[in-house]
């Protein structure tokens, strides 16, 4: 079947997972200056939520709702499911970006922890995909993008949560892609390496603190262990990979597991 989406994302609905802050909250705000509606979801501080909220709304002319729900409780992601259909008709582009991770050796490893990894960062996007295409199907047309990451690709001491459920996801991106190819409907995923979000920001810091560096020199310790470029992925860069996926240029991209690290996987 030919390629139904036009050539702009005006009036359609964005749900970005994991989005009230840090890499989630500015893949919702490059997706809303292109047009679409925006259904934020995620914990925080409900005045910044609702600052946040208000500044992308403002400042792109689109329609934003905030959904509270805890994506390890399926009622909760259906009840957010149901909520973008009733304010915007369903959703369009979905990006599974939440995320939660512990830092603990395998037999260190509470299990309520890992529970809740699984829960959080790969079942929920099961919930979230078979929800949503229903209204793809009917519109003849969706954009899903799972967030994975380069740890999808190889693994990490103390990390296994989060090394299970991304590899896991590029499993589950390809299943979901070829379950969509009978219409223009495609499923990927993005694999960034390290972004200066608030969570890496105060790894680095603590990094400072330990070892008595400046947080330039910390930067610097951190990246060399990681990224060949020597710098932070730019949240922005990922969050136009996503954008070109949604273009018409991208109907053709579907099932696959997409790099933006900085040369990480190449060295």
């Amino acid at each position: 079947m030919g390629e139904a989406a036009p050539a702009t994302l005006a009036g359609k609905c964005a749900l970005v997972t994991g989005s009230t802050g840090g890499l989630g909250a500015a893949i919702a705000r490059r997706l809303a200056r292109e047009g679409c509606n925006v259904v934020l979801n995620g914990f925080g501080d409900d005045a910044a939520i609702e600052a946040l909220r208000s500044e992308i709304g403002e400042k792109s002319g689109v329609e934003v709702l905030y959904h509270p729900a805890d994506l390890a409780r399926p009622d909760d992601i259906a009840a957010m499911m149901t909520a973008a259909a009733e304010r915007f008709g369903g959703v369009d582009v979905l990006v599974n970006n939440a995320v939660v991770r512990h830092f603990a050796r395998v037999d260190d490893f509470p299990v309520e922890r890992w529970d809740e990894a699984l829960a959080v960062n790969l079942s929920a996007a099961f919930h979230t995909v078979r929800l949503a295409l229903p209204h793809m199907r009917a519109r003849n047309w969706g954009r899903i993008v799972n967030m994975s990451s380069v740890y999808g690709f190889q693994g990490v001491e103390k990390r296994v949560d989060y090394v299970t459920t991304k590899t896991a996801l590029l499993g589950f991106t390809r299943a979901v892609a070829l379950d969509t190819i009978d219409q223009p409907i495609t499923c990927n995923a993005v694999c960034p390496g390290t972004t200066n979000t608030p969570a890496i920001e105060g790894r680095i810091a603590a990094m400072a603190q330990a070892k008595g560096l400046s947080h330039e020199d910390a930067v610097r310790d951190y990246l060399s262990e990681r990224q060949p470029s020597r710098r932070f992925i730019d949240p922005d860069h990922v969050a136009g990979l996503i954008v070109f996926l949604c273009s018409p240029a991208g109907a053709d991209i579907t099932g696959a597991a997409l790099p933006v690290d900085g040369g990480w996987l190449a060295a």
